[in-house]
């Protein structure tokens, strides 16, 4: 059913309204003010059916996600924190103080789910307005961008032969003992060893008794591999349940060195190993994430997760139709580094790094910020949560680099609110 409504019109014998208590000029306080929660509410309900029990408020979810990632929390701190800041209640719609917690954490992610990534998508198309309305950002500013790719790891550890053989037999040996399948034998402690002993070797730069423990455990994991193959031949109940764990594990088991499309974790197949040339980090496992960002003040206009590891020639056309979409306005201008050579973007001036042929003083200029968006991408990654992603599968990570748009521009808009209140504080009368 549609959401229900926070209705505080009401007053309350033995309670006083925040509204009357707290600082009127906390930038919050401001910020809720300036966004549009009706029109976030006409943008959501859709995605709501007829049946089932009545969601919680639109404004309490929508807040709290806003909240969030403003201060880069999990999802259970979300809900600790909104119990201890009344500004934070009052954010969200709630004009009398509540002791309880308003949802379980588990709520975010079924909203998550719920809205998807065209949902999360309308939530920054009103940060940008909001921008707007705060003079945060420029109407005319819109129509001139940086655009840029940056990684955005998945919660995983460094990948290695042993680990992920280890890890798929563990995996399976856990989906037959759920599913009551008695197997010839499980490996858990010779896998362990195994393990151990690998790791040991490789440290101290015994290669061939490491690859000799490497190969024990390949072997434990195709004989477990085979074992509940035959256990289940014939159940389709039971080989869709395993389905993906096989799936994975025989991956695992046939990839090699060069091979492509290579399995990188167990409980996150989706992962890409991406090499970006960094001096400190040769190796980086995650997905792309493309950036548009309006050239003057670094309000981002587009956040997209690109799986695949494509070129970023070839992402350019989408990124910036993406953020037309968003921002509502035209882009004319964008200004890129030399990976994306060989755009085939029609109708629009793009201005490559090291471009010096027929170029005026302003267009010199105007490349030379380019780099501006290296640092928000830094502020995006220790502020934001663009550092390491901990949703799960490609659904998360396309979630996750919108939240973070969501988030990098409110944080742009409250430096602006708390700046113009500061100084209103502290000028004369």
């Amino acid at each position: 059913m549609k959401p229900r409504h926070t209705n505080h019109k009401q007053d309350r014998l033995f309670q006083q309204r925040l509204s009357e208590l707290l600082n009127p000029r906390h930038e919050l306080l401001q910020l809720s003010k300036q966004i549009d929660w009706k029109a976030i509410e006409q943008q959501v309900i859709p995605y709501f059916e007829e049946e089932g029990r009545p969601a919680k408020p639109i404004r309490l979810i929508v807040g709290m996600f806003m909240l969030q990632q403003i201060s880069g929390l999990s999802d259970e701190m979300t809900v600790y924190r909104w119990v201890e800041n009344p500004y934070w209640q009052l954010f969200c719609g709630y004009d009398f103080l509540q002791w309880d917690f308003p949802i379980d954490p588990t709520t975010l992610i079924r909203w998550r789910h719920r809205l998807k990534k065209n949902g999360l998508e309308k939530i920054l198309s009103e940060t940008v307005n909001t921008a707007k309305r705060t003079q945060t950002v420029q109407t005319r500013s819109l129509q001139q961008v940086i655009v840029d790719t940056t990684v955005m790891e998945k919660n995983i550890t460094y990948p290695t032969d042993s680990k992920l053989y280890h890890c798929a037999r563990k995996n399976l040996v856990c989906l037959a003992k759920r599913h009551e399948i008695p197997l010839r034998q499980t490996y858990t402690h010779n896998s362990k060893k195994a393990l151990f002993q690998a790791s040991r070797y490789i440290h101290a730069r015994q290669m061939k008794r490491a690859r000799k423990q490497i190969r024990k455990l390949k072997t434990y994991l195709g004989r477990t591999v085979r074992d509940i193959k035959r256990k289940i031949k014939g159940n389709k109940e039971l080989e869709f349940y395993f389905a993906t764990g096989l799936e994975v594990a025989e991956k695992i088991l046939a990839q090699e060195r060069k091979s492509p499309n290579k399995i990188y974790s167990v409980h996150a197949p989706e992962v890409e190993c991406i090499a970006k040339g960094k001096a400190h980090k040769k190796y980086e496992f995650g997905c792309k994430v493309s950036l548009v960002t309006t050239h003057k003040e670094g309000l981002v206009l587009s956040s997209q997760a690109l799986h695949g590891n494509p070129y970023d020639g070839h992402t350019l056309e989408g990124a910036l139709e993406n953020a037309e979409e968003i921002s509502n306005k035209t882009i004319k201008r964008a200004v890129v580094d030399k990976g994306y050579k060989g755009h085939k973007v029609e109708g629009k001036e793009i201005f490559i790094s090291g471009q010096k042929r027929g170029m005026t003083n302003y267009f010199k200029k105007l490349l030379k910020r380019r780099q501006a968006i290296e640092p928000l991408i830094g502020h995006m990654k220790s502020e934001g949560k663009l550092d390491r992603n901990y949703l799960k599968g490609s659904l998360g990570d396309q979630l996750n680099a919108v939240l973070v748009g969501i988030g990098h521009n409110l944080r742009l808009v409250l430096n602006k609110l708390r700046r113009d209140f500061a100084f209103r504080c502290l000028s004369p009368g």
